[in-house]
């Protein structure tokens, strides 16, 4: 890829996650598209997915500790920003009508697999409120991640340094796909056990 190439690349916000979760799948997925792999787990998630939506028509906003009586639900919200070159859909974005602080969005996010609500998914739904605020206009000051294997919800704030590492993280993406410059192994092979490029990376044991 030639300098300034990658200036105009839209990411999603799963590649976000996963950049932060191990900057490599990024690469393969940009600078090595054909190694792309598509797994059971990808097939099931997309399933699992459809079914959370069905139930959460049917579940009330307190089994997100929300007070809400007037909220509103939307589902499969699609957003985009210029600002980081992202682009997503949200599970659900519930809003909430504006009163002196003006309307405000709360994204949460169904995830199939994780037991716990690693740094990779608080960026994810942090740039899902970003992106709300971006293109929908209002404020975006929490979000909740819902497990479909515990059947529990965590509440995330968007806080001021976890927006900077959403902007930090998009342009060191940008950055390296623009270099075709594959980055080192993540620290922790834990990432690796379950990882379908697993058999790319010769330096993983």
């Amino acid at each position: 890829m030639e300098n300034g190439e990658g200036e105009g690349l839209v990411f999603s916000v799963t590649d976000l996650k996963q950049y932060t979760y191990c900057p490599r799948i990024v690469f393969y997925t940009y600078c090595l598209p054909l190694l792309r792999p598509t797994t059971y787990k990808m097939d099931a998630g997309i399933a699992a997915h459809e079914k959370a939506e069905k139930r959460e028509r049917r579940r009330t906003l307190a089994a997100y500790g929300m007070d809400i009586d007037d909220g509103q639900r939307h589902f499969d919200v699609r957003v985009s920003s210029d600002e980081l070159g992202l682009r997503g859909r949200v599970d659900m974005a519930v809003e909430i009508p504006g009163g002196e602080q003006g309307r405000e969005w709360v994204p949460v996010d169904y995830k199939q697999t994780a037991r716990k609500t690693g740094k990779h998914i608080r960026r994810q739904l942090a740039a899902y409120g970003m992106m709300l605020e971006q293109t929908l206009g209002g404020t975006a000051r929490q979000g909740f991640v819902y497990s479909l294997v515990t059947r529990k919800t965590e509440k995330v704030v968007l806080t001021k340094k976890l927006r900077g590492e959403v902007r930090e993280a998009a342009a060191a993406m940008r950055e390296m796909v623009k270099r075709e410059q594959m980055p080192a192994a993540p620290r922790s092979r834990r990432p690796c056990v379950s990882c379908e490029f697993r058999r790319f990376c010769n330096d993983v044991i």
